[in-house]
C-alpha cells in the first residue's frame, strides 16, 4: 500500500466502486458506473481519484488453480537460524524470486514465516521442498501443513465507509 492510500476519504459512492471493481475489475465503465449510480464520467473520475491516491493498487484476473493443474495447497512455517536484520532481508530477496510461493507473510508465534505454496501434486511439493525452501538462505526449520480444502475464497477487503 502506499504511504498516502489512507488520506483519501471514501463515501458511498467510492464503497460501491471499490466493492464491485474487486468483484469485477474488467466492466466497461458505463456498465461500472450504472451498477453503483453514477454518470459514466462521474464514475470514471473517481476511479482515476482512487487509482491515484493508491487505494485501487492494480487489476489483475484471478486465475483458478485446479485448472492450471495446481491441485495441492501448502502452508509452510519457516525459522531462521538468526533473526537479524540481515538475514531477514536475504531471506525475503530470495523468497521473492521464486513463482512457486505465491505468498510470504513475516508472522509472530513459533515461525518467523508463513507461505503460501501451489503444487501439482505430493512429488511436485517434494521438488519445491528441495529445490526451493530447503535452499533459501538462513532456513532453520521447515513445517508443511496441506490443505484439505478450500472453505472460503479470497474475494476481496471489505471496505469501511
Amino acid at each position: 500500500m502506499r504511504p498516502d492510500a489512507r488520506k483519501i476519504s471514501l463515501d458511498t459512492f467510492d464503497v460501491k466502486i471499490l466493492l464491485a471493481l474487486q468483484q469485477d475489475a474488467a466492466p466497461p465503465i458505463a456498465a461500472l458506473a450504472e451498477r453503483v449510480g453514477l454518470s459514466p464520467s462521474a464514475c470514471h473520475r473517481r476511479v482515476k481519484l482512487l487509482e491515484e491516491a493508491g487505494v485501487i493498487a492494480g487489476y489483475r484476473a484471478v486465475l483458478d488453480p485446479s485448472a492450471l493443474g495446481l491441485t495441492l495447497a501448502v502452508f509452510v512455517d519457516v525459522t531462521l537460524a538468526s533473526q537479524g536484520e540481515a538475514a531477514l532481508e536475504a531471506f525475503e530477496r530470495a523468497v521473492r524470486g521464486h513463482t512457486e510461493i505465491l505468498e510470504c507473510w513475516l508472522v509472530s508465534g513459533e515461525a518467523d514465516y508463513r507461505l503460501r505454496v501451489a503444487a501439482v501434486d505430493m512429488a511436485d511439493y517434494e521438488r519445491i521442498h528441495r529445490a526451493v525452501l530447503a535452499r533459501l538462505p538462513g532456513v532453520a526449520s521447515i513445517r508443511s501443513t496441506f490443505g484439505l480444502g478450500r472453505v472460503k475464497a479470497w474475494s476481496g477487503y471489505p471496505v469501511p465507509p
